[in-house]
Formats: structure tokens, C-alpha cells, sequence
């Protein structure tokens, strides 16, 4: 019996309608807060339009929730899927470094700068616990 060759790439392929699934976890109503907010819808629509989900988590409100990601600065943009799990702490003001934590754009040797403060300190889910990362 021969396998239906249109199933196979259905299977193999990468689904055009992934949805990214991100937490932006802030402490109240602060100039940092509402930047990173802005910054992030932007940077969303640009390079993610109509895939993604933002879940705004105020900390003030839900201190209990800070758990969960292990958020120990806000604010902080945690991305659950599609995974691996990636973090960065900031307002995502540096949009390029946003996009090299998400995944969104490869790394390049221009890159390789030092960050000047939190706005582009990312971690994977890989190096929690290994000493790398925040």
C-alpha cells in the first residue's frame, strides 16, 4: 500500500497558523511597563501579524503568578510557545535584540554587542539552572 505523498507533507510541515503564545508580566502601570507593552505590540505586528497572543500579567494584582515563570524582574516577556520557553527582561525597546530572543531572526555577528542595560537579556528554558541566562 503506498502512503499518500500529500499527507506526508502535511505531516512534516511547519503549520502557517502557529500561534504564538507570549506573557508579559508587569508591576503595575509604569513608564516601563506600558513601553515594553507598546514596544512588544509592535514588534507583534510587524513580524507576527494575526499569530500571536499576549497575556498581560500584573504582578501588583497577582504577585502569586511570579511563581510560575520564575520571574524575578519586570518586566519580563516570557514565550511559551512555540517552544523552547524563552525570556527576556526590559522594556524591548532594542527590537533587533527582541528578535534574536524570540527566535524571529537569526543571529548575526553584528549582534554580538553587549547589551547597555535589561533590554535585550534573554534566556532559554535550557540554561535555567546551568548558571547561564539572568
Amino acid at each position: 500500500m503506498k502512503a499518500n505523498p500529500e499527507s506526508k507533507n502535511r505531516k512534516n510541515a511547519i503549520p502557517s497558523e502557529e500561534v504564538w503564545e507570549l506573557r508579559l508580566y508587569v508591576a503595575g502601570h509604569t513608564p516601563k511597563s506600558i513601553a515594553a507593552f507598546a514596544n512588544l505590540k509592535k514588534i507583534c505586528e510587524e513580524h507576527l501579524k494575526g499569530k500571536y497572543h499576549i497575556e498581560v500579567i500584573d504582578l501588583l494584582k497577582n504577585p502569586q503568578l511570579a511563581k510560575g515563570d520564575q520571574i524575578v524582574a519586570v518586566p519580563t516577556l516570557v514565550r511559551s510557545l512555540p517552544p523552547p520557553l524563552k525570556k527576556i527582561i526590559g522594556d524591548l525597546s532594542n527590537t533587533l535584540r527582541v528578535l534574536v530572543g524570540l527566535d524571529l531572526r537569526p543571529v548575526t555577528n553584528n549582534d554580538a554587542r553587549a547589551p547597555t542595560s535589561y533590554e535585550g537579556r534573554h534566556e532559554t528554558e535550557e540554561a535555567q539552572g546551568f548558571g547561564g541566562g539572568i
